[in-house]
């Protein structure tokens, strides 16, 4: 049983590519989570401050445009900022610009306080099952 299916979506930063955010946006309410999409062009602020009104479990963070490395830093401080310092943060994508492997981008993310980080490609039912381990796990411990 998860305690909080509540999920804040969006696209960070000046990014704009929609279509994969309303993919994701399908398949988390099929899959039984309440989704707060913010769409494209997110900023860290809205996250949180949508996070804090629904009290949400999860922040998944897309950027396709390359530049996630640049505007995902900084939000889980923002977040603890917030008080919701707990919060899970996901984020995937084509996060960084440059060739580097993906153990190097997750390492990178990971060391700036995301939870899980995803490369292109991934299919959303991986998330998804990660979500759900990820909170029946935070449930569990309550």
């Amino acid at each position: 049983m998860l305690r909080n299916n509540r999920v804040v979506l969006g696209v960070i930063g000046a990014d704009v590519h929609a279509v994969g955010n309303k993919i994701l946006e399908m398949v988390l309410t099929e899959a039984g989570f309440e989704v707060i999409n913010l769409g494209v062009m997110v900023s860290q602020e809205e996250f949180i401050n949508a996070a804090v009104e629904s009290a949400a479990g999860a922040i998944w963070v897309s950027s396709l445009y390359g530049h996630g490395e640049i505007d995902c830093r900084g939000l889980r401080e923002k977040c603890y900022e917030a008080g919701i310092g707990d919060i899970h943060l996901y984020v995937g994508g084509n996060l960084v610009v440059g060739k580097r492997t993906f153990d190097e981008v997750e390492k990178l993310f990971k060391e700036m306080g995301y939870d899980r980080v995803y490369p292109p490609g991934t299919l959303p039912e991986e998330a998804i099952a990660h979500l759900k381990e990820d909170l029946a796990d935070e449930s569990a411990t309550d």
